[in-house]
């Protein structure tokens, strides 16, 4: 409520009766916004003033911040196909009260798991797209996201890993350390992201966790160490002991929610001893301070333990693995606590941004509400109500109805609508802020791009986006369905940078390129049901070119006479191959001395043999490295026109081809291929096959990396070959080399082939 003027003098006379007469006192100026008490008071040296009050309220407001992000945590869970991410991810939510009942990922009632929402995911039981949502445990809030483990949705794993704090990588106890698990673990070191380690299914048939711990040592390089030892395996697998605690897990009730803590039981002591002294020493290994207790021989207490695990984890320098079986409802309420106690908070984590004010600078964000906003956008999504951009907050608060500033587009954006995501659902929220992950509606935006409040101009850095490996030839089968079929493609490219489109200008093609046939069959399937538009699949025609090979001549006269003017035009030279390396394609040369043809008409001929040119009579393709030298020739006062001598040009080129031996030229791509050393004599034996020439063989690691030459007409299908190869650990990028001539017996096969396709018309 408003001082009246006698109040605040009233007030102001008995301020002055309570100061000493040697205290110096100056009004500040009263504005609209202070205090009717904001005084600034000297007594004997020193200050008080209102700004002691405001460092007060300061301090309450970064003790409320400070709590809130502490008690915050936004994790991944990744892994190799059918290793249980989202089973977990489903155990997670209904213990933590976020769903009522648990669905299977291929499930009997057909309903599936919460975070598998699109029906292609149900009907595969696979994981399409990466989901987030967010549940709450022991007051602590956990944002997660669930990406796929199928290598063509690498991007998805990709773009949340960029945005996490933490993850969980899942491990199979029967498959162990698969082929995905090693791209995943890749990509969380690319982006520094700590990590706890789950190794799942324990009541399978063949579990063996310490196989798996191993494993994850030799081939993931992870220092790590096991934080629980598991109560019987496969089907006695009953509970796990808590190296850290000393305590009992046993998991009760229909759903395993009931979890009664008991003491170690007494003929499992020596394993858990040694096991527990494992933990400890390699632990210290990276710990200095967990080191000093353990070389003083002194007892290690279970708190200075903990507070060391969760030092080095947040480091990167130990991974901790816990255990259980997600399927059978055991081990995750212990994982979850792993989770708090263990990864970091947005505030222990260093995010940098770029200022484009300063040549890009690194600056190293505060991770703090304080701070001006950074939001990056990561991934984006057609929704119902339009484009959902997922953002996460690095700095700052955003709030509903603010404007912010793209810095990527320079566009100043109002937000219409702020959501938090629970897998397909969303709940309104007016406000969110530093180390939180939300979503807006009506924000138009690109992947990657980055938001600020304006106050700043920092970009984040982008993602790694890898290059497309496969491409497809697709065409919708009704002509009317154009429109939606362009309108599908363009929103599938703007939600999937790894996804491309294409169109080839020769063959008319819509060119699509994606990460794998699975990738791009489940594009073609989504077009389908959510566009109702049918496309057909084809291989995308390869563009060949043809050329000359020596020096032939022509001597070609065009006469033709049909009453009224005829037409008459001769023309005499020869056509010749370029020499290598030229910088044209096609070179006209008039060599002729005097008038015999009219200068008028070059221009015509020169036209006529650059038509003649774009459709070689081998196999149809233009006809590239030519020279055209006209030496001599003739023309008719009367009958010669441009058209004649056009005709005669294009009959001349037609009559010598054949003389000058053309080849087929066909494109060869420059292959760089990385694989196991184990796998190289396989490797190299198929891409002999593919009539690849090896030009590089280097050693990166245990992985042994191959240069090749191969033509692009035998590399189709090329990444699922690999992938069978290497069990999946083969990796590759391709990209155009030059035009070279094809074998002889290969060129007599495509003549015949498009012999084949002439003779029908």
């Amino acid at each position: 409520m408003a001082m009246t003027r006698s109040a605040k003098n009233s007030a102001t006379r008995l301020f002055y009766a309570l100061c000493s007469e040697n205290t110096l006192i100056s009004s500040l100026s009263s504005s609209s916004s202070s205090s009717p008490f904001a005084f600034l008071v000297l007594e004997n040296g020193r200050k008080f003033s209102s700004a002691s009050a405001a460092a007060k309220s300061k301090d309450q407001k970064e003790a409320w911040w400070k709590e809130t992000m502490e008690k915050l945590r936004n994790i991944g869970i990744s892994a190799h196909i059918d290793s249980g991410k989202t089973t977990l991810t489903e155990r997670v939510l209904y213990y933590t009260g976020k769903i009522h009942e648990i669905h299977e990922v291929r499930g009997r009632d057909g309903v599936g798991a919460k975070m598998d929402s699109m029906d292609l995911e149900r009907e595969k039981g696979i994981t399409i797209q990466s989901a987030a949502t967010y549940c709450t445990w022991k007051d602590y809030q956990v944002n997660i996201i669930d990406t796929p483990g199928h290598v063509d949705f690498t991007i998805e794993v990709e773009r949340a890993l960029r945005v996490l704090d933490g993850a969980i990588l899942v491990l199979c106890s029967v498959g162990g350390v698969q082929s995905q698990s090693i791209t995943v673990d890749r990509q969380m070191r690319r982006y520094e992201v700590p990590r706890v380690a789950f190794i799942n299914k324990l009541d399978r048939m063949g579990a063996d966790p310490w196989k798996v711990l191993n494993q994850a040592r030799a081939k993931l390089r992870h220092h790590s160490a096991a934080v629980q030892v598991p109560i019987g395996l496969e089907d006695d697998f009953q509970g796990l002991i808590d190296l850290v605690q000393l305590k009992t897990y046993l998991f009760q009730g229909s759903s395993g929610e009931k979890v009664t803590i008991t003491d170690v039981p007494a003929d499992m002591e020596a394993l858990v001893a040694e096991k527990r002294r494992e933990l400890i020493e390699t632990v210290s290994e990276v710990d200095d301070q967990l080191a000093e207790i353990f070389l003083s021989d002194e007892p290690i207490s279970a708190e200075e333990l903990d507070a060391a695990i969760r030092r080095a984890t947040i480091a990167n320098k130990f991974v901790p693995v816990f255990m259980g079986s997600a399927f059978k409802n055991k081990g995750v309420q212990p994982l979850l606590d792993g989770v708090l106690n263990y990864l970091p908070c947005p505030v222990e984590v260093g995010n940098y941004a770029l200022d484009q004010t300063n040549n890009e600078e690194k600056v190293l964000l505060s991770g703090t509400p304080t701070g001006p906003l950074v939001a990056l956008a990561f991934k984006l999504e057609e929704g119902r109500f339009g484009q959902l951009t997922y953002l996460r907050i690095y700095e700052g608060i955003i709030r509903k109805g603010d404007f912010i500033l793209n810095v990527n587009s320079g566009k100043k954006i109002k937000i219409p609508r702020l959501v938090r995501m629970h897998s397909n659902e969303m709940e309104d929220i007016q406000e969110a802020h530093a180390g939180q992950i939300v979503a807006v509606f009506g924000v138009d935006c690109a992947s990657g791009d980055t938001f600020t409040d304006g106050s700043v101009k920092y970009t984040m850095t982008s993602m790694n986006v890898p290059e497309p490996v496969m491409s497809l030839a697709l065409q919708p089968v009704s002509k009317d369905s154009g429109g939606q079929f362009s309108k599908a493609l363009n929103r599938f490219q703007r939600e999937d940078p790894t996804f491309r489109v294409g169109l080839d200008a020769e063959s008319g093609q819509t060119i699509i390129s994606g990460m794998g046939e699975l990738h791009l069959e489940v594009y073609v399937e989504r077009i389908r049901r959510e566009y109702k538009v049918d496309a057909t699949v084809g291989k995308p025609r390869v563009n060949f070119r043809e050329t000359v090979t020596k020096r032939a001549e022509f001597d070609y006269l065009h006469k033709k006479q049909s009453g009224g003017q005829g037409q008459y035009g001769r023309v005499c030279g020869y056509i010749e191959p370029l020499e290598p390396g030229s910088t044209t394609k096609f070179e006209f040369e008039n060599m002729i001395i005097g008038q015999v043809i009219p200068s008028n008409f070059i221009p015509a001929i020169e036209k006529g043999f650059k038509e003649a040119a774009n459709s070689g009579s081998l196999i149809g393709f233009p006809v590239e490295n030519v020279r055209v030298v006209l030496t001599d020739g003739a023309a008719h006062a009367v009958d010669s026109s441009e058209l004649a001598f056009k005709l005669a040009s294009i009959y001349a080129f037609r009559q010598c081809y054949t003389a000058a031996k053309p080849v087929i030229l066909e494109p060869v791509m420059l292959v760089e291929l990385k694989a196991p050393t184990e796998f190289q004599g396989t490797v190299t034996g198929d891409l002999n096959k593919r009539k690849g020439v090896i030009v590089g063989n280097d050693q990166d690691g245990d992985d042994a990396v191959l240069t090749a030459y191969v033509p692009l007409n035998n590399m189709f299908g090329y990444s699922t070959s690999l992938r069978s190869m290497t069990q999946g650990k083969g990796e590759f990028t391709m990209e155009y080399k030059e035009h070279s001539p094809v074998s002889q017996d290969v060129q007599l096969q495509l003549v015949n082939a498009f012999k084949g396709t002439k003779a029908p018309e």
